[in-house]
């Protein structure tokens, strides 16, 4: 197995499992809560037709990464990324987000710069700044996230089975688009998660990207389902376009918010003719 060591806690390293395929220009997956790596199936392998090298990573306390009580933070996030594009030595890299993972893009421009990046690309986006704040009337209201830990605490496995008929508006999808089996396969991924980890990256949600977006000087392209329970497109995404100087918004009419899986057909030649660009 492929790791990079990025810390360590009480002597013991923290180590971030990847994997490595293909020849071409870089793209980075970067997967969303409570998944991993692998849930990039329906876009991996289009990339590797298409020539391009695919590296997609476990987020620390997901998947087969290590699992510390520390670090849930976008800063530590963007700094395990940059660890891992140091180690591979990766340049004129297309950074490839989807709902969390659209964090670690933006803040990891927001800190280490697109010396090593070409272009950046957003599914379910968390930016610009989830919570509603004075200054920041677009937002989601406190209680939403208070509501969410506590679940988390009573009952994470409830709290999973609720998050992920969200996840892919499954009352409302026809099956074709979300199995129940595709469901089960990320219910078992999300449970296999840290517990520590499920709970602390609630708060992660609520980072204020802000300050990091006119720092980007990279195109970035912006998928976003319209039907998005989690991170729903009018607080999000369709906020954008006026915050972001390069920046190209793609909205999925009735996408839930993992259109990767739900709506490749959409999705793929969006992100195909951006990287083609």
């Amino acid at each position: 197995m492929s790791k990079v060591k990025v810390g360590a806690e009480n002597g013991t390293a923290i180590e971030i499992y990847y994997e490595d395929h293909g020849q071409g220009q870089p793209v980075v997956l970067i997967h969303g809560y409570p998944l991993h790596g692998r849930s990039w199936e329906r876009q991996h392998r289009e990339l590797l037709d298409a020539g391009y090298r695919v590296i997609a990573y476990d987020r620390r306390g997901w998947g087969m990464s290590s699992r510390p009580t520390l670090g849930y933070d976008y800063d530590t996030f963007a700094s395990d990324l940059n660890m891992l594009m140091e180690h591979l030595d990766l340049t004129d890299a297309v950074l490839v987000g989807f709902s969390m993972g659209t964090g670690e893009v933006i803040r990891y421009l927001g800190n280490f710069g697109s010396a090593r990046v070409r272009k950046a690309a957003l599914l379910g986006a968390i930016p610009p700044f989830l919570l509603k704040t004075g200054d920041n009337p677009e937002g989601v209201d406190q209680k939403v996230f208070d509501d969410i830990k506590s679940a988390v605490l009573a009952d994470r496995y409830a709290y999973f089975k609720n998050f992920l008929d969200n996840f892919y508006n499954t009352d409302k999808l026809d099956p074709m688009r979300i199995s129940p089996q595709a469901w089960q396969a990320s219910f078992n991924v999300a449970a296999d998660g840290s517990p520590y980890a499920a709970y602390a990256c609630v708060d992660t949600w609520l980072t204020d990207f802000r300050a990091d977006l006119p720092k980007i000087d990279v195109p970035v392209l912006v998928v976003h389902g319209t039907e998005d329970r989690i991170l729903p497109y009018p607080n999000t995404a369709q906020r954008l376009p006026a915050l972001l100087k390069d920046v190209r918004l793609v909205p999925i009419e009735g996408g839930p918010h993992n259109i990767a899986w739900t709506h490749p057909e959409e999705v793929n030649p969006a992100l195909m003719g951006f990287l083609r660009e």
